[in-house]
């Protein structure tokens, strides 16, 4: 299970970086903004 912070750092990540809106993915399931953030994560290292 995340940590609140956690999770807010997460779905800020995603909002900024996935150009969605926050509201949606404060939704989803912590195991949804993981996946979610790790593929987002390894998509914006290997384009650097």
């Amino acid at each position: 299970m995340l940590k609140r912070q956690e999770r807010k750092n997460m779905i800020s990540f995603l909002a900024q970086m996935r150009g969605e809106e926050a509201h949606y993915l404060s939704i989803l399931t912590d195991e949804e903004v993981e996946h979610l953030y790790e593929k987002t994560y390894f998509e914006t290292q290997i384009t650097e």
